[in-house]
């Protein structure tokens, strides 16, 4: 045990542990008021092992000596173990990200002496807690996200495929939309199953391609041997397998959706809407898909992100500034500029990021403000800003169980034009380019 010499500061944490994790082990620092000398803090370090029975040793240990809060840094999927069965034992746990909690450059760096600085930085309010949604998110989460990792492995082995089929002088992709629909699929198991005939093959279109007929022969004629065959053979069970389990992962997905309820609603004054007691997954499910390019797959990955509890983001703009959809503000002196937004949660911006692709397609309020910040900011800008909408949509209707969506139309903004600044505006353009303006009263 070791004394220390620095005074506790005013509104700091009394009792409090500190991790730092690696793979096999962590480093415990358990900082305590000293019990004779006031204003003196004593510190214990030492080294556990990551296994269940050590932990939940390190638990009753901690809350043997009255620690108030255990802090840890996010170390890869490492800290799982601490957090989930230290929380279990009653402890309040903080993730903290990594990177807010540095080590002062030119001290040395060791195990020992990162859990001494989290700890310190913990008891004088330092850090942050990152967001870890309770268990049944948590859950979702892990199977929307080997989802999504399953999706993208099925479309690379498909885009193998019409490699083979380019190797083997098969053109098929050129007349066919989709090498995996009805058509494209029959064709590809008779060329696995050893047939080779251009007319044969084209056979096999159905519905708008056997219309197509003498382009599917001049496609379908090519040096497919039967090298390619073992080649294609493996790849469309691999597909295949794939599909399987994706569709195995949307059933248990579905079934834990119907499971999962909110948390009941908040008391009088603590900013929340008071609604009522637990709102069912499905119900959620329901509206968020009721936003323009949101469907069933992408409102799941946004409840599993976010969770089903809007109390952890007290505002719409709170949970767009933890999803790194706005621009950080730099100022120095009386400079004021906009940094990059940032990285993110990757899984929460990808969904996010093909809703608003989709949403810029459609005649709807969010396709008329992807198509009003297009032309002067750029597609990538504009998708994030779309992007940014969606997400405070869905704080709305997550938080509130009475809102439902409703769109604004596509012309909002003609409808809710400046029509004299836009005036103004125009004449200023007029007058730069040489002309000289007088404007008249329509009749």
């Amino acid at each position: 045990m070791e004394e220390t010499r620095e005074d506790q500061a005013d509104g700091a944490v009394a009792r409090v542990a500190a991790i730092d994790i690696a793979k096999a082990s962590g480093v415990v620092c358990m900082r305590l008021p000293h019990e004779e000398r006031e204003g003196r803090r004593v510190q214990q370090v030492w080294t556990v092992a990551s296994t269940t029975n050590a932990v939940l040793e390190l638990g009753d240990r901690l809350l043997c000596q009255g620690v108030q809060s255990v802090v840890m840094e996010a170390t890869g999927s490492y800290w799982k173990p601490f957090f989930y069965l230290l929380e279990a034992r009653g402890l309040e746990c903080w993730l903290v990200n990594a990177r807010e909690v540095k080590n002062v450059p030119g001290r040395p760096k060791t195990d020992r002496l990162d859990s001494v600085w989290l700890a310190k930085l913990a008891e004088r309010g330092m850090v942050r807690a990152s967001f870890v949604p309770p268990k049944p998110v948590r859950q979702l989460r892990d199977l929307t996200r080997t989802r999504t990792a399953f999706t993208q492995d099925r479309t690379r082995h498909k885009h193998r495929v019409e490699k083979l089929l380019e190797d083997a002088q098969i053109k098929l992709s050129t007349v066919v939309s989709d090498l995996f629909g009805v058509s494209g699929r029959a064709m590809l198991d008779a060329l696995v199953a050893g047939e080779r005939r251009p007319r044969a093959l084209a056979d096999l279109a159905r519905g708008s391609l056997v219309k197509k007929r003498e382009a599917l022969i001049e496609a379908l004629t090519g040096q497919f041997e039967e090298h390619h065959g073992h080649l294609l053979r493996i790849l469309l069970n691999t597909v295949d397998h794939f599909t399987e389990q994706i569709t195995e992962l949307d059933r248990r997905i579905t079934a834990l959706v119907d499971e999962i309820t909110g948390p009941p609603g908040g008391d009088e004054g603590d900013g929340r809407t008071p609604a009522a007691v637990g709102r069912a997954g499905r119900e959620l499910i329901k509206c968020l898909d009721a936003i323009p390019g949101v469907g069933p797959a992408t409102a799941q990955i946004i409840l599993a992100v976010i969770g089903l509890d809007m109390s952890r983001f007290p505002s719409p703009e709170h949970l767009v500034s933890w999803a790194k959809l706005c621009p950080r503000t730099i100022q120095s002196g009386t400079k004021n500029t906009a940094g990059p937004a940032g990285r993110g949660n990757p899984w929460l911006k990808g969904a996010l990021g093909e809703a608003a692709n989709a949403a810029a397609r459609t005649d709807t309020f969010l396709g008329a403000r992807y198509r009003r910040i297009v032309k002067r900011r750029g597609h990538a800008k504009a998708l994030v800003a779309v992007a940014r909408t969606i997400l405070v949509i869905a704080w709305h209707l997550i938080n509130d169980p009475d809102a439902r969506y409703q769109d604004l139309g596509a012309d909002w903004h003609q409808r809710h034009l400046n029509s004299t600044r836009k005036t103004r505006d125009l004449v200023r353009q007029l007058q730069a380019l040489g002309h000289q303006v007088t404007l008249a009263p329509a009749a």
